[in-house]
């Protein structure tokens, strides 16, 4: 079980609106990626080069999900790991020092890798805050369906994974929101699936874990969580974390890693169901958009076809990427539109 904090969310999604060029998950706790709108709560985490900019990791706290990206990138086994066991770095050339990769190695990532941190405030936050609850969420789905086949092995980390990584960065926000405290259920829940997964407490701590995680969502405004541009960046959020954890679930063609094929059909599950919350007014409001990211949401889901792994992979990890980066790029449109009409 992996035992590292979602941090990666805590600016992630503020540069949500240039995702159009990015293959891996968001960023830790900077991003290079411009806005749409440039807000001024937004650019402390951007920088103004061009959305063709790849978004940086912060090496001193990015999750493995985040980090899987320079995995499946530099094809180095285990990469993710040695970088986390490698911390603190003080520069990002401590990789090299460090001997965790190679000067080569160093030279194909150097531009997305970051020491630095950055604070948000706005509607970043806000879309940091629904982007790790929608990974719990994500997590949760999947751990549901294995429980439900009767896997409670496997559904464990699932519920582990909220608590140990995603809680303690969100724990903030949901004090200052107000929401009430549920790490208790959750750690409850896991305790039972690990020792006694037929005690029918299992099912009430789940159903309780569920309805708190949606309860900490109604903190933020009906109409904000009905607008297809915040919508928008959350769900793409969650498909950039998606297709990471799919890139490091494959290897020599095959599934390699069943907890993070399973992680990432939690978010792409997840992310789907927020898109059809939307969908409607999307056709309505901007149907080319709407088809294309319909069209590819459908595909996408297609590549998990239940939780537990298929013999052989759906798609590669490559035609994933495809895929989230139409959405992504559909997404870009109606953001920036958003924007657009926002400022008149």
């Amino acid at each position: 079980m992996r035992k590292f904090r979602y941090i990666c969310l805590t600016i992630a999604t503020a540069a949500i609106f240039a995702l159009t060029s990015c293959n891996g998950t968001p960023t830790a706790e900077n991003s290079t990626a411009p806005t749409a709108n440039s807000s001024p709560q937004a650019t402390e985490a951007v920088n103004h080069s061009g959305h063709g900019n790849k978004k940086k990791i912060n090496i001193n706290n990015a999750i493995l999900s985040e980090l899987d990206k320079f995995e499946a990138q530099l094809g180095v086994p285990a990469l993710s790991h040695k970088i986390q066991a490698s911390r603190p770095y003080i520069s990002p050339e401590d990789l090299v020092s460090k001997k965790v990769i190679t000067q080569e190695q160093f030279d194909q990532i150097k531009d997305q890798v970051t020491i630095q941190e950055v604070v948000l405030t706005g509607e970043p936050k806000d879309v940091d805050y629904m982007t790790k609850l929608g990974l719990m969420k994500g997590h949760l789905l999947v751990a549901k369906e294995l429980l439900d086949q009767n896997q409670p092995k496997q559904a464990e980390p699932h519920i582990g994974h909220p608590v140990e990584e995603i809680y303690v960065d969100v724990e903030e926000q949901l004090n200052e929101r107000k929401v009430k405290e549920f790490k208790t259920s959750l750690i409850s829940l896991q305790d039972f699936v690990k020792s006694n997964p037929k005690n029918a407490k299992v099912k009430t701590d789940f159903a309780s874990s569920m309805q708190s995680v949606d309860s900490a969502v109604t903190a933020l405004p009906a109409d904000q969580r009905s607008q297809p541009r915040f919508v928008l960046q959350v769900m793409n959020g969650l498909l950039d974390a998606a297709n990471s954890e799919y890139g490091a679930a494959i290897a020599d063609g095959k599934i390699s890693a069943a907890i993070e094929y399973q992680d990432s059909r939690g978010f792409v599950n997840y992310a789907n169901d927020l898109y059809k919350e939307i969908a409607s007014k999307m056709a309505k409001e901007h149907p080319a958009e709407h088809k294309a990211i319909e069209t590819s949401m459908t595909e996408l889901t297609k590549v998990w076809p239940s939780a537990i792994p298929p013999d052989q992979p759906i798609k590669t990890p490559e035609d994933v990427t495809k895929l989230v980066k139409t959405i992504e790029q559909n997404s870009q449109k109606v953001i920036d539109s958003s924007s657009t009409q926002a400022q008149r």
